[in-house]
């Protein structure tokens, strides 16, 4: 099944700002030869505790409600930061196990990966999981069982489509940039990809709503943008990892570009989140899902 096959409300809910949290440690960098591998990460000292209680803090002093995707390692590890994250009102969701590029994987190690992860998450937190991200948002046209297998292990929405060129895939020739409905061979999937605007100067969308987009751009551009797509319809989806607002963590050996990808601007992330909350509201990923997926579908799909 094509990655970008799928169709959108005729009438979709209202925009809304949506905001999420990947739960990971500060050595889950992805595609680079210094990341310590799997079997090395219990034995690093971790930062995501300190770090995203730092954000739950955040949220808390505007009364925002975010979704939280957990990476399975973490919620076996640190369980009880689910627990918190969920008795503070914020959606639990999966990021999968072991942190992988879904183009790296077989179709049995995606499925097993998966499932494991969602396991675990919801044992943690004791209810059932609905929404999936992949890491680096690796969906391609080389997984065209992507869809399928995330419906299979029971997920009913996904945010892993980056409907943009990136590093680690994206969708370079993506007809949806909002939301959209995929109906897989085991059930309906609600996509919610990752906000992009088009720039004509560059030629191509780009994001402005997370990771080292967020960190990068100056605060009134990240507003400008925020403002433009609401008024236009479309919801806004942001991310942040933990280690976004930690300028102490340590630094894995990368080349000067990488560098500059993976830590520029740590010291304005928190202050950035900190002026998204006062101006605009918020609402969790699943919330977003569930409104969509009640909006009836174009007729020709209905037949």
């Amino acid at each position: 099944m094509a990655q970008d096959v799928g169709y959108e409300a005729s009438t979709p809910p209202s925009a809304s700002c949506l905001f999420s949290v990947d739960v990971e440690d500060w050595f889950h960098i992805l595609d680079l030869p210094s990341s310590p591998n799997l079997a090395e990460w219990d034995q690093l000292p971790s930062r995501v505790e300190a770090n995203f209680r730092n954000l739950l803090d955040l949220f808390d002093e505007h009364g925002a409600k975010v979704t939280c995707f957990f990476l399975g390692w973490v919620a076996k590890r640190f369980p009880n930061l689910l627990r918190d994250a969920a008795g503070r009102g914020h959606e639990i969701a999966s990021h999968g196990l072991s942190h992988q590029l879904v183009y790296s994987m077989t179709p049995n190690d995606f499925f097993a990966d998966i499932s494991e992860a969602k396991s675990i998450i919801e044992d943690a937190v004791g209810k059932a999981v609905s929404g999936y991200r992949c890491p680096g948002f690796s969906v391609t046209e080389a997984t065209p069982w992507f869809f399928d297998l995330i419906a299979k292990a029971g997920y009913s929405y996904d945010s892993s489509v980056f409907p943009a060129p990136r590093g680690h895939g994206g969708l370079a020739n993506a007809t949806h940039r909002r939301p959209y409905v995929v109906e897989s061979s085991y059930g309906r999937i609600v996509e919610v990809p990752i906000s992009v605007v088009p720039v004509p100067l560059l030629g191509r969308p780009m994001c402005f709503f997370g990771g080292g987009y967020l960190r990068l751009f100056p605060y009134r551009v990240i507003n400008e943008m925020t403002a433009r797509l609401l008024r236009e319809g479309s919801p806004v989806t942001f991310y942040v990892h933990p280690r976004e607002i930690d300028p102490g963590q340590p630094k894995l050996k990368m080349g000067l570009n990488r560098h500059f990808k993976s830590y520029v601007g740590l010291r304005t992330t928190r202050s950035k989140i900190d002026r998204l909350m006062k101006d605009f509201s918020f609402r969790t990923f699943g919330a977003y899902a569930d409104s969509f997926a009640s909006v009836p579908a174009p007729q020709e799909k209905q037949q």
